[in-house]
């Protein structure tokens, strides 16, 4: 039996074009990603929220244990197609601007010990906080109704939320957000103001090619 999603959910993956988590069966859906539409029942949080997830060594650790940092909070899980391709960029990210201050926070909505196994596998050397109905309810404390993945937030180093980005990031997506951060980092944008000029740059960007699993 197909799990029962509500209409709005199913709108959604179906636009956004990415994998919809439901625990006991797991269904992906790809398509087309970009930033993150905000409606009635689904608004992006101002600030980074408050919730605490184990990390890979079973510690318990929140958002707050890297101060001073740019968060790229990315949701994600081991049967996740399109976030499985994009971890290398995650990575490429993490290696490239870390003396920038930036740090990408990996959070696995699936089984711990998949998720170690599989971060073993491809050799994640960034912080992963792992959950099931935890992590799920750290996605939704973002503002996110339907948890879609990949899911990934964008914060300045005082914890503002700049963007979200809803599916699959390529690389010259990625490119922008991060000017944009910088920008309200150094007081040039405010984060709404980033958000707004982020969706035009974005959509102005030509469409990525289709991926194979």
């Amino acid at each position: 039996m197909k799990p029962w999603l509500p209409p709005l959910m199913i709108a959604v993956a179906a636009v956004a074009g990415v994998a919809v988590y439901e625990l006991r069966q797991p269904a992906a859906v790809e398509a087309p990603a970009g930033p993150f539409v905000e409606s009635k029942t689904s608004q992006l949080a101002e600030t980074l929220p408050s919730f605490q997830l184990a990390d890979r060594d079973g510690t318990m650790r929140s958002l707050d244990d890297w101060p001073g940092k740019a968060l790229i909070v990315n949701f994600w899980a081991t049967w996740c197609a399109p976030c499985r391709r994009e971890i290398p960029l995650l990575q490429k990210l993490q290696l490239e601007h870390a003396d920038e201050h930036f740090q990408v926070i990996g959070v696995a909505v699936d089984f711990r010990d998949k998720v170690l196994a599989y971060a073993d596998e491809m050799k994640i050397d960034y912080p992963l906080l792992i959950g099931e109905q935890e992590a799920l309810d750290a996605a939704s404390a973002f503002g996110v109704e339907a948890v879609g993945l990949p899911f990934t937030v964008f914060s300045d180093r005082r914890g503002r939320i700049v963007t979200a980005h809803l599916g699959e990031l390529t690389e010259p997506e990625a490119a922008l957000i991060l000017e944009a951060v910088r920008h309200v980092d150094a007081g040039k944008r405010s984060p709404q103001q980033a958000r707004v000029e982020l969706g035009k740059a974005l959509a102005a960007l030509p469409a990525p090619p289709e991926e194979q699993d």
